[in-house]
C-alpha cells in the first residue's frame, strides 16, 4: 500500500520546500517498440535523459529526479525505482510521490523530442494558479500534478489492490508458475483514472508538434526531420 510518511530522500542541498514542485523524467519503460533505452536516443548530441532534464530546468524546476533506472543516467541523478512492477506511468509517479513526499510534480516522459520549455511553463503555471492537475487537451503527459488530498486518495485505493495483485502472484509464482510463463502486462492504475478522480485543466498548445511522442524507430526518424 502507497505511504505517505516517509522522510524525503533528496540530498540535504537540494531538501524542497513544501511549496515547491518536483521535476520527474518519466524513464522506466521497457522501450521495447524502439529498439534501445528511449532515454539514450541522441538529440543534437544530448541523449533524451539529459534533454528532457534541460527542459524541465528550464521551465523552473530546481529538483529533479528519474522514474526508472535507464542506461545513461549518471551519479548524479537522482534515480526512483518503480516500487509498483509493470504498473505503467502511474506505477513511477506512485513511487516518486512516495519516497519524495513532493507539494506538486511537474511530470514529463523522456520520449517527447520535440517538447519545450515553454510548454512545460504553461503547465505549470496553469496549474499552480489553479492548484488543480494541469495537462494539454487529448494528451495526459506531461502534467502537472498537486499533491494534495484527492490525488493521495486516488493512490491509497489504486495502490491497496495493486499491492495485494503483486503479492497474489508472487504466491503463484513460488508455488505454481515460473518466472517465465508470469504476465508481462501492465496492470497500475491508468492515468486517465486519476485525472477523472481530481480536480483537473485541460488546456489547449500553441505548438502541438510539441507533444509527438516517439516510441518506434519511425517515429525518431520523423523527429530527427523537426530538430
Amino acid at each position: 500500500m502507497i505511504s505517505l510518511s516517509n522522510k524525503n530522500s533528496l540530498p540535504n542541498n537540494t531538501t524542497q520546500q513544501h511549496s515547491s514542485c518536483l521535476g520527474v523524467v518519466l524513464a522506466g519503460g521497457l522501450s521495447s517498440r524502439m529498439g534501445i533505452d528511449k532515454a539514450s536516443l541522441q538529440r543534437n548530441q544530448i541523449d533524451m535523459l539529459s534533454y528532457s532534464k534541460q527542459l524541465l530546468t528550464g521551465s523552473g524546476i530546481k529538483n529533479i529526479v528519474i522514474s526508472g533506472e535507464p542506461s545513461c543516467s549518471s551519479s548524479q541523478d537522482i534515480l526512483v525505482a518503480d516500487k509498483y512492477k509493470e504498473a505503467g506511468p502511474m506505477g513511477g509517479i506512485a513511487s516518486v510521490i512516495e519516497k519524495h513526499k513532493p507539494a506538486a510534480l511537474l511530470i514529463l516522459p523522456v520520449d517527447l523530442p520535440l517538447m519545450t520549455m515553454e510548454a512545460l511553463q504553461k503547465l505549470k503555471q496553469v496549474g499552480e494558479l489553479s492548484q488543480q492537475a494541469c495537462f494539454y487537451n487529448d494528451n495526459y503527459l506531461p502534467l502537472y500534478l498537486p499533491i494534495n488530498a484527492h490525488t493521495e486518495n486516488f493512490l491509497k485505493t489504486a495502490f491497496i489492490h495493486q499491492t495485494k495483485q503483486n503479492d497474489g502472484n508472487k504466491k503463484m509464482d513460488n508455488k505454481t508458475f515460473s518466472h517465465s510463463n508470469m504476465s508481462k502486462s501492465k496492470s497500475g492504475p491508468s492515468m486517465r483514472a486519476l485525472l477523472n478522480q481530481i480536480p483537473h485543466k485541460a488546456i489547449s498548445i500553441n505548438t502541438p508538434a510539441s507533444l509527438f511522442n516517439a516510441n518506434t524507430p519511425e517515429d525518431w526518424a520523423l523527429a530527427q526531420k523537426r530538430f
